[in-house]
């Protein structure tokens, strides 16, 4: 039992274990003889009885006796004459053997589930059912089977979730440290609020109301961790926002997005990294982010006008996520243009706009609710060659001696910034973050405690950043967060991993939403005159999961060399990413690599010396088809990359992730797996790769 040590059993003990087995293999094949016999008599019965009695949990014998009152049941109901009451006589009987199965073991699964099932069958008294939960509930507050049975009780006798809540405020008055009834409250809450009932609206009147009495609980006893997980759940009530939003997107509303197809840029407008690329295909990604994950991003819930957009072609929305859910904070759709369209001589305005669209919901099931569009001009340009861009260049070197301090040039400055949120046309919601932000604010020193005051701070810091009548919207808690998580990976080292990540997501959403530090990491790569050509460098930050990649949309090139990473999950979002380095990480299998599908920009890519190989088990492997599968990688022509000597199934995980790539440059040296074999293979299966572990391909 969780922790306790076992003790080997004495010899008395032993003894004792063997007659009470013996006795029970007696039983069980007397019973299974009746079973295989379709034997339902009273002494059938009474076998049955004995047998769940001892062993509460062998279901073929709950099962038996559900066949056996049937049976018996619906033979007495086909004669007329027969009693009624005998009738409830026997479900009767079901619910005492329960009851004596019950106390033998009352975390029986088979005994609650048998217990239900008579009472669906309408012969019994549901008010002896409640008087009968006191009594299981007053020997042990915390059996969830108990309050799961209480939930379903409830539901049969139409009970309200108004006297449901009180009986958890009873319970908790009565002992604070009953987590099965703070989490039955949450359930019954989330009803109440969710519809709107009288006395639980508006919704800041009663998540006040339990701030104040979960504080209760926490001053009576700091160190019990019931209210503290309450705490958390009415947290994340005050932050969150009912209503899904379009936070930012790509291209930036208003920019102006001086595009060209062969490298080539001039000064005739100012030009920013966040607006000045050149593409391959002729076609601009348009991203949305969200501030959750929606799903139903489609041409009929989202409108684009353009003039230079090929309308020919459907725009097509796809969710930027590595499951296959449907949902993602991020979508994507792509921009075609004809190549007579490509001139700077004309401003190309595009316009998106998403309405009152009830077809954009999130996972709670709300809907998008603001009305939002934003606007961008497009010019574009096939001629002049002016210098080199990333793309062009040749082999990327992620040497320190390449990269340049980034200055800000005069014609950019207006442009080189980071974005707020976007505005929708409901001004609204002040008044709630304002208070949300109030209500969070109102003896943290336990390891809960601790990391309750890391969220709050943090939920407090997202309010400002949310609250429109703010003019500064710094984020200002940050150095207090990163100092408790650090506390906590040395208080509480079995979850140190979980404290570290959490550690990197705010320090990432520090860097990112603060101009001055995150200028501080961008540099210039080789040439400091090309302002385009920027490199975003977070190394050496002991990173180990990737966040707040919303503001980071317009990045092509990205280091993220000496962290400790293990996925990249979160890089999908930044569509024209083209350079990437994740050299000397902790990336323990090519599986954790299965963002790097989505990103069709992608050209140079770095994951040597990493763990790739290492592990006997990946850990992600399921996010990759398998040609094992039956249905997963079907589509997959194995032949086209057939190789002498090697077996193509050894490197199925690397094929999943790179088949679809356009990598010129690759670097793997430094990784368990690096073989000539898989080199091999890899430049079979990327004819455009150019590049290899620094070397050029022939």
């Amino acid at each position: 039992m969780h922790g306790r040590p076992r003790k080997p059993p004495t010899p008395e003990e032993e003894k004792a274990n063997d007659i009470k087995a013996s006795k029970l293999r007696a039983l069980q094949s007397q019973f299974l003889q009746f079973h295989h016999d379709q034997i339902y008599t009273k002494e059938a019965l009474e076998v049955c009885a004995k047998l769940v009695e001892s062993n509460p949990e062998y279901i073929p014998a709950w099962n038996y006796r559900k066949l056996a009152v049937e049976r018996i049941v619906s033979q007495l109901e086909s004669d007329s004459e027969s009693d009624p009451d005998a009738i409830k006589a026997i479900f009767r009987e079901e619910l005492k053997v329960t009851e004596r199965a019950l106390a033998k073991n009352y975390k029986s699964y088979g005994a609650w589930y048998h217990r239900k099932w008579v009472l669906r069958k309408g012969h019994s008294s549901i008010d002896r059912e409640l008087e009968l939960l006191k009594l299981f509930l007053g020997q042990d507050t915390r059996n969830f089977h108990a309050w799961n049975y209480r939930r379903f009780v409830a539901q049969l006798k139409n009970r309200s979730d108004e006297e449901e809540l009180q009986f958890t405020t009873d319970m908790i008055n009565g002992n604070f440290s009953n987590y099965s009834a703070w989490h039955n409250r949450s359930v019954l809450l989330s009803h109440l609020l969710e519809n709107k009932v009288e006395g639980y609206f508006p919704k800041e009147k009663v998540l006040t109301e339990e701030n104040d009495l979960v504080h209760q609980a926490l001053f009576t006893d700091p160190h019990d961790q019931s209210g503290w997980f309450y705490h958390h759940w009415l947290l994340n009530q005050i932050v969150k926002i009912e209503t899904p939003l379009l936070v930012y997107t790509w291209p930036p509303p208003g920019s102006n997005l001086k595009v060209s197809v062969d490298g080539c840029l001039d000064d005739s407008l100012p030009l920013s990294p966040i607006t000045s690329f050149h593409l391959k295909t002729g076609q601009i990604p348009v991203v949305l982010y969200f501030s959750e994950a929606v799903e139903g991003v489609n041409s009929s819930t989202i409108t684009l006008e353009s003039s230079i957009h090929d309308t020919n072609t459907e725009l097509i929305w796809s969710p930027l996520s590595t499951n296959n859910s449907g949902r993602a904070q991020a979508w994507v759709t792509h921009l075609s243009f004809p190549e007579e369209k490509f001139h700077f001589s004309q401003a190309n305005p595009v316009k998106v706009t998403i309405g009152h669209s009830e077809g954009i919901k999130s996972i709670s099931g709300f809907t998008l609710s603001h009305p939002t569009y934003f606007e961008f001009i497009v010019y574009l340009r096939t001629t002049a060659p002016h210098h080199a861009d990333l793309q062009s260049l040749d082999m990327i070197t992620w040497g320190d001696e390449n990269f340049h301090t980034y200055e800000v040039h005069p014609k950019e400055s207006s442009q080189l910034k980071l974005s707020d949120p976007l505005k929708s046309s409901d001004d609204n919601g002040s008044m709630a973050y304002r208070w949300n932000a109030e209500t969070i604010t109102s003896g943290y020193c336990s390891k809960i405690g601790k990391l309750t005051l890391a969220r709050l701070l943090t939920a407090l810091d997202a309010m400002i950043s949310y609250d429109k009548t703010l003019e500064s919207k710094e984020v200002v808690h940050f150095e207090e967060v990163l100092e408790l998580y650090s506390d906590l990976v040395k208080l509480d080292p079995p979850h140190s991993q979980f404290y570290k990540d959490e550690h990197s997501l705010v320090l990432l959403q520090q860097l990112t939403s603060n101009p001055e530090s995150f200028l501080r990491h961008c540099y210039n790569y080789r040439d400091p005159s090309p302002s385009r050509n920027i490199c975003l460098r977070l190394c050496n930050l002991s990173l180990s999961r990737i966040g707040s990649v919303k503001q980071l949309l317009w990045i092509q090139m990205l280091d993220l060399s000496h962290n400790q990473l293990r996925s990249i999950e979160g890089l999908e979002a930044m569509q024209l990413l083209s350079c990437l380095n994740l050299s000397n990480n902790k990336i323990g299998s090519f599986s954790a690599l299965e963002p790097l599908k989505q990103l069709q920009s992608l050209r140079a890519l770095n994951i040597s010396n990493n763990e790739i190989g290492a592990h006997s088990v990946g850990t992600r492997r399921y996010l990759c088809s398998s040609p094992l599968s039956h249905t997963a990688g079907s589509d997959w022509n194995f032949g086209e990359f057939a190789i002498d000597g090697i077996d193509f199934t050894n490197y199925w995980e690397a094929f999943s992730i790179f088949k679809d790539l356009k990598l010129t440059q690759l670097e793997i040296i430094g990784n368990v797996v690096a073989g000539e074999k898989i080199k091999l293979f890899l430049v079979k299966v990327m004819p455009a790769l150019r590049w290899l572990d620094g070397v050029e391909l022939q």
